[in-house]
């Protein structure tokens, strides 16, 4: 109760001051979420190739008889997605390429390239069972090469619509990741940053001799020059292990693989012994002018087809000008 005022109650306002307290800590609850995803969304980034190469066309059919080729999605974002009924990842990641056809429809492609499943009639079922509305062939071996040799399932292309690779991922990822990068590619608003990289080897792997560091390979230690030639002899020198790459691309395509990790780091010894083992540079002998060869001792045997600007560039000529102030008797000997 109010002191001056008995008959005026105290509690409702003390309600009124709660229930207002207790509104604006909901709408800072609500608002920090919004402001956090907000500044997520802005800082993500995408990255793209900067001198992107053409996609491999082919020419296959498809499971139901019909024409499958890149030719025909040129104009179109196209996403070449490799892979297989019996992969998890790849059948988490089919929905999301559904929808996303879906809602690009006649702006996006994608294909579906089956690797390492011969089961035809599996392929097809899976392709109802899960309502695929996008082409899906068997990809050949010679496709795979070209592309890679595919190392990981899923593994997913995102071309332009020039038709050149600007991107390539690897296992199960965010399909908001694509959609960001499918309305960069069509010039639409997105909420991330737009970089751009060199490939080098990432992409294709023709373009390893452009890489500056390699998986597993500990090259902090060399010097630039020394760093230039290992990177070139790993460029030149083939893995053993069976896989018909050089060694910087096997490591590339296959960082577990042993055979090329090992042979990497002895290249990486056997120049570091040579260098070892050089003398440093200023203590070598310096050869005396006693030790210099004398054009005048011995002088190459003459021919009978010898011209006689042959036989004159044998022995020490006259410098020109010497000549032009000597006595006529002189040049005549000189020039003789």
């Amino acid at each position: 109760m109010n002191a001056d005022n008995p008959s005026k109650p105290v509690r409702p306002t003390l309600i009124r001051y709660s229930s207002l307290h207790s509104a604006l800590v909901l709408l800072a609850l609500l608002f920090v979420p919004l402001v956090a995803t907000a500044q997520q969304q802005e800082s993500s980034t995408i990255r793209f190739v900067k001198n992107p190469d053409l996609a491999p066309d082919f020419q296959l059919k498809s499971i139901d008889d019909k024409p499958v080729s890149l030719a025909a999605s040129r104009g179109k974002v196209t996403i070449l997605n490799f892979w297989a009924t019996w992969c998890g990842p790849c059948r988490a990641e089919v929905p999301d390429l559904v929808e996303l056809q879906s809602k690009y429809k006649d702006r996006l492609q994608v294909v579906g390239l089956v690797t390492d499943d011969d089961d035809e009639d599996a392929v097809k079922k899976f392709v109802e069972t899960y309502g695929i509305n996008y082409p899906v062939a068997a990809a050949t071996n010679d496709i795979r090469i070209q592309y890679g040799g595919i190392p990981a399932l899923p593994t997913s292309f995102i071309i332009d619509l020039e038709g050149r690779v600007v991107q390539k991922h690897e296992g199960l990822r965010d399909p908001e990741l694509y959609e960001t990068e499918i309305r960069a590619l069509l010039g639409m608003p997105i909420n991330a940053r737009m970089e751009t990289f060199e490939d080098t080897g990432e992409i294709f792997l023709k373009h390893a001799d452009r890489a500056s560091t390699l998986p597993g390979v500990d090259l902090t230690k060399l010097t630039p020059d020394q760093k230039t030639v290992v990177l070139h002899r790993f460029n030149a020198e083939s893995c053993t292990c069976g896989c018909k790459f050089t060694l910087a691309q096997c490591r590339i395509y296959d960082a577990a693989c042993q055979i090329s990790q090992k042979r990497t780091g002895q290249i990486i010894k056997e120049l570091s012994r040579q260098e070892s083992n050089r003398p440093p540079r200023g203590t070598g002998q310096a050869r005396t002018p006693a030790s210099l060869p004398n054009p005048t001792e011995s002088s190459p045997p003459l021919h009978r087809d010898c011209s006689r600007h042959c036989r004159s560039a044998f022995r020490p000529t006259v410098p020109w000008r010497i000549r032009r102030a000597a006595p006529a008797q002189w040049r005549g000997k000189a020039a003789a």
